[in-house]
């Protein structure tokens, strides 16, 4: 007649239990290590925003979430908020909003942005940011910008208070990190962010 006993685990020694436990821990370690160090340094990544530079999108102590991974697949669009390294000093991380792409010529005159599209004859425009910036908003500087083929012109949303393109000149390919995927403090205002799109 078939039966079963109870399972019982072997008795250890108090040695025996405390290796078995940091072997535990270890393993436990060694999993989550495998599973957060790709993401926090290939896909996503957390920064704090520290200044005023680009007040109404993004206010001073929000918590936000960058998408790396998106431009290993695609190039930076006009109207996306990047994280970039500081020109001057790569140690130091800026936030601020694409306005000039690659080849193109960015004019600033009047308090408004005109872009010179790369396309031989195409006609320059102004460019329309109403979507994220004030009436009362005015880009000072009068300043002509050509882009080389590799180069990104950036300016914060509150155009009086950015230290921005207009200052440092253009931004590189490869200093930018990515470009902001979430916001994930304050409560009030988590949410995801989508990119602008220009007609």
């Amino acid at each position: 007649m078939p039966f079963v006993t109870r399972y019982s685990e072997p008795k250890l020694t108090p040695a025996q239990k405390a290796i078995h436990f940091v072997w535990d821990l270890l393993k436990v370690v060694c999993v989550s290590l495998a599973i957060i160090i790709p993401v926090r340094y290939f896909l996503i990544q957390p920064f704090y925003v520290k200044g005023a530079s680009m007040e109404p999108s993004f206010f001073d102590h929000e918590y936000l979430i960058i998408d790396e991974i998106g431009y290993r697949f695609g190039e930076p669009k006009r109207g996306d908020i990047v994280v970039f390294k500081y020109p001057k000093d790569p140690s130091l991380y800026f936030i601020k909003r694409i306005i000039g792409l690659p080849g193109e010529t960015v004019e600033i005159a009047d308090s408004k942005v005109y872009i010179h599209p790369a396309e031989p004859g195409a006609p320059k425009f102004i460019l329309d940011e109403e979507n994220y910036l004030s009436s009362e908003v005015n880009t000072f500087g009068n300043k002509t910008w050509v882009l080389g083929a590799d180069d990104y012109y950036v300016l914060g949303d509150n155009r009086e208070s950015s230290l921005d393109s207009r200052t440092f000149g253009p931004v590189f390919r490869e200093l930018i990190v990515g470009k902001v995927w979430f916001r994930g403090w304050p409560v009030a205002r988590v949410g995801l962010f989508p990119s602008v799109k220009y007609e």
